[in-house]
């Protein structure tokens, strides 16, 4: 392959991203503040991960349970340190309201708050994306490509930038319902993140079968479109019930 096909694979894993990023989140500063800091905290849990599970990879066997245990595990980690970042940004919301009352200046609209959220939610896409395929394109640079036993219809560097994609947009809208979740103190909302999380971590295993790309990529967009669809539903009603309440006060 050549360098225009890595640029390609990159392109697949986030240039979704860089368009929201470009056309929604460089128009605020606050925003790409958000990006960043979101982007290292989950860069820096998936390196602590590693590093807990490095002490028994490789794993030395074909069983799919051993992978089921390491996927678990991080996601409940992860979902875990999803909770503390919203406590966080909960925190840091009371102190710009209270800045906003003092300056007698409006506090933070919904849009803003949904928009924050969005902004947690492409950090933490795009730190799965950086971890789990741009760090493997390197050699997508060079003459050839890469095929795998299990799934040799389709390039490896292909395959690695779809599922990027797939997860790229699970965690972008998946951190909107969560914090919507968390601030209604709605039980779907705050159930459906971590039950759609860990139901596309366990897809992945079925790459492990052989021609397992062929079903576990498209169960991954179905995930995908699911959570899109949901976040979409709920910021529907959300912006529909200010409206209603604007008007009636």
């Amino acid at each position: 392959m050549t360098v225009t096909a890595g640029i390609g694979y990159a392109l697949i894993a986030l240039g979704p991203s860089f368009s929201l990023f470009v056309s929604v989140i460089s128009k605020k500063p606050f925003l790409i503040l958000t990006v960043l800091s979101s982007t290292l905290l989950w860069l820096i849990s998936l390196i602590v991960l590693s590093g807990v599970w490095r002490a028994f990879l490789p794993l030395k066997t074909t069983a799919w349970w051993p992978y089921a245990i390491l996927i678990i595990t991080s996601i409940a980690f992860q979902e875990g340190l999803r909770i503390l970042f919203w406590k966080v940004y909960k925190r840091l919301e009371d102190i710009l309201d209270a800045f906003a009352d003092r300056v007698s200046k409006p506090r933070l609209f919904l849009t803003d708050k949904m928009q924050i959220a969005l902004a947690g939610g492409l950090g933490h896409g795009g730190a799965h994306a950086v971890f789990f395929c741009l760090s493997l394109l390197t050699p997508a640079f060079g003459r050839a490509t890469f095929f795998v036993d299990r799934c040799s219809q389709i390039p490896f560097f292909l395959i690695s930038a779809l599922i990027a994609l797939a997860f790229v947009t699970i965690h972008t809208f998946s951190m909107v319902i969560a914090f919507n979740g968390y601030a209604e103190g709605n039980k779907v909302d705050q159930l459906f993140v971590p039950v759609v999380h860990m139901v596309a971590g366990m897809v992945t295993l079925i790459n492990l079968a052989s021609g397992g790309c062929v079903i576990g990529i498209p169960l991954l967009y179905f995930l995908a479109v699911l959570t899109m669809m949901h976040c979409g539903k709920m910021v529907w009603r959300r912006l529909t019930e200010t409206q209603s309440r604007e008007r009636s006060s």
